[in-house]
């Protein structure tokens, strides 16, 4: 393979993806359409507001929490919710005196169907670094202020085991509906950079 001109500007990112789709179809190993198909459904389907309706139901459905926190895949099938990187999704709670926080040490893993693709900041270095070695530290510094007294458990999400926050359901929401609760619930309290404040519920 000859080496590139050095006047040769780099492809740009968009023309690398193409550049391996089109390699990955001539081998054999995904259909034509099937990667444009896969980013559409990433984009309509594949979302955080899965995971915030998964939550609300939970609040509001003592059942169904305990069997979200049992088997987090079957009971968001049953709310019709699964799809790629989610054969394997596992449901954390929040409490009193426990705040969870996931991160993919690896790459950037998340349970898609329940979170959408990951973002940015989520893959970068720095967080599934320091997430792990001063997870108080960082938080604080994302805006999260924890008491000395939580304890924060780290959980390392891999391409077989997709870990989710249940957050905890904020005071003075008694009187919502469960769509109205769905509305409250961020990706980022699903990962576990937030909480969700009684001010939202406002």
């Amino acid at each position: 393979m000859s080496a590139p001109h050095p006047n040769q500007p780099a492809a740009t990112p968009e023309r690398r993806a193409f550049a391996l789709r089109d390699a990955l179809v001539d081998r054999g190993l995904i259909e034509a359409g099937e990667a444009e198909a896969l980013a559409h459904r990433a984009l309509e389907e594949l979302s955080p507001d899965n995971g915030a309706r998964v939550v609300a139901r939970a609040w509001v459905d003592p059942d169904f929490r305990e069997r979200l926190l049992s088997n987090a895949t079957a009971a968001a099938k049953e709310l019709g919710i699964d799809g790629p990187e989610g054969r394997q999704m596992v449901a954390v709670e929040n409490t009193a005196t426990t705040h969870n926080v996931i991160v993919c040490t690896q790459c950037s893993c998340t349970a898609w169907p329940l979170l959408g693709l990951p973002p940015d900041w989520y893959k970068a270095p720095p967080y599934r670094a320091r997430v792990v070695r001063e997870a108080r530290t960082l938080l604080a510094e994302m805006g999260l202020q924890l008491p000395d007294a939580t304890d924060i458990r780290v959980w390392d999400t891999s391409g077989e085991t997709r870990y989710f926050v249940l957050p905890m359901r904020p005071e003075g929401t008694e009187h919502l509906t469960e769509e109205q609760l769905a509305r409250l619930v961020t990706r980022d309290a699903l990962i576990g950079v937030a909480r969700i404040q009684h001010s939202s519920a406002l």
